[in-house]
């Protein structure tokens, strides 16, 4: 086994192990061309190598001011929408304690979020909470117009100079932004923030390995080192010098490109730990921001299990046989948690007795895997050994790889987002943007 495991057995009731390893040659012409930049988006393939270029001086950097803001702020509000938020939210969500807000002492600042929403009860709410504790920023946007992200940034910042006059405010708010163009990177230079550089070559999507994620989670007390070494022992373990039958994002993306053949439209990504919701949720974004394009691509949906089971599971069970099903699978709980025996056995429990919950949890994991295979639905299995900042770095750049794979075997620019801007056009024109008033009388006569 290496870092991680990519179990692939269980989808060969829809696609056969022939149709996959046919595909071999168009993965691995698709992994050659995440480096040479042949491919459709080559600008935006600075992700591919960024693992080995992070040294221990950039990652100094980060935790010094990470550290800085760690010293001035209980809680560290993290502003930012899609790839600027959703991976951070992801990292700190799996690497937290679950109850963490019930801790009468906390050792490193809480992370809340804004900016992903326009939501006036949130912001509001938001506002509220943090009276009594001493905050920062760190607000994230290569433009700093973005609409979202900015109405908050605008409300931090407000609330931030209104407690501590303006001096105090430029220690306490960090940009993460353009080198060198852009209203934040215009704002930092003014103020005297201090700030990051969101490389020009790496998509939002793809961007957790850069200051956008690695300086939040560094304050928030995630060993960003070791998230950092195994992204880049993930790296080196599917590049194109890997055999196709042992790079595991290889496999992967040859096996969820078969089941697209076949017509498997829906791909689910479960997990039986809650601590991964938000992987999924940022699973979520990459693959469906990156491949969802042209009438194309395999729209990604997400459960968390065993919760799920009493809801979604009656579909994937028996509903229309479009699905496949990738699982995470943790190896081994960092707890230990034994149940006890009864004496009057009311809940018919005393079969498990002196078993762990991890144990209840596996056996639970492996028969619906089963059932699932069974009910037509193909099973992809990710084995993890365990869940810690290095095998989470491993499993975030493995998705990444696999991501652009299967984009260019699809057909499609896996680095573009050309979908998005429709959105925000009918949105200014609504809200009266100069400009935009024409557009703004036609929507208002459909509405």
């Amino acid at each position: 086994m290496g870092i991680i495991n990519v179990n692939i057995d269980k989808i060969y009731g829809r696609a056969s192990q022939a149709e996959v390893d046919a595909l071999k040659g168009e993965i691995e012409a698709a992994n050659r061309m995440l480096y040479d930049g042949s491919g459709k988006g080559g600008d935006f393939l600075g992700w591919v190598s960024l693992p080995g270029r992070i040294g221990s001086e950039e990652l100094e950097a980060v935790e010094a001011c990470a550290r800085s803001l760690a010293s001035l702020a209980d809680v560290i509000v993290v502003i930012g929408i899609g790839g600027s938020y959703l991976g951070t939210k992801a990292v700190y969500e799996a690497m937290n304690d679950s109850f963490q807000l019930l801790r009468k002492k906390q050792d490193r600042p809480l992370l809340l979020f804004a900016g992903q929403n326009l939501s006036e009860d949130y912001l509001s709410e938001l506002l509220a909470a943090v009276k009594p504790y001493r905050i920062a920023a760190i607000v994230i946007s290569k433009s700093g117009t973005t609409t979202e992200p900015a109405v908050a940034f605008r409300l931090i910042k407000e609330e931030i100079e209104s407690r501590y006059g303006k001096a105090e405010a430029s220690k306490r708010i960090v940009a993460v932004t353009d080198a060198k163009r852009g209203a934040l990177r215009t704002l930092a230079t003014q103020e005297g923030y201090a700030t990051f550089v969101i490389p020009d070559n790496v998509g939002g999507r793809y961007s957790v390995l850069t200051p956008v994620g690695l300086l939040p989670l560094a304050a928030a007390g995630v060993r960003i080192g070791e998230l950092v070494r195994g992204a880049q022992d993930m790296e080196k373990a599917t590049g194109t010098d890997v055999p196709f039958e042992r790079n595991p994002s290889a496999l992967y993306a040859a096996a969820r490109t078969a089941l697209y053949r076949k017509g498997c439209k829906i791909e689910i990504l479960g997990s039986y730990d809650p601590k991964l919701l938000y992987v999924a949720e940022w699973w979520k974004q990459l693959y469906g921001e990156s491949e969802g394009k042209e009438g194309k691509g395999i729209f990604p949906a997400s459960v968390t299990l065993t919760a799920d089971l009493h809801s979604m599971g009656q579909y994937i069970q028996q509903g229309e046989r479009t699905l496949m099903e990738t699982i995470v699978s943790i190896g081994h709980p960092k707890h230990t948690l034994k149940i006890a025996s009864d004496a009057d056995n009311l809940d018919g429990l005393n079969y498990l007795a002196g078993k762990r919950i991890g144990e209840v949890n596996r056996m639970a994991e492996m028969g619906t895997m089963l059932a699932h295979v069974d009910g037509g639905v193909p099973n992809i299995r990710i084995e993890l050994p365990e869940l810690d900042e290095y095998y989470l770095g491993a499993l975030l750049y493995f998705f990444e790889k696999a991501c652009g794979m299967s984009g260019y075997a699809l057909g499609v620019n896996p680095f573009d987002q050309p979908g998005v801007e429709a959105y925000k056009k009918n949105m200014f024109a609504l809200l009266g943007k100069p400009g935009y008033e024409e557009q703004g009388e036609e929507l208002r006569k459909r509405l």
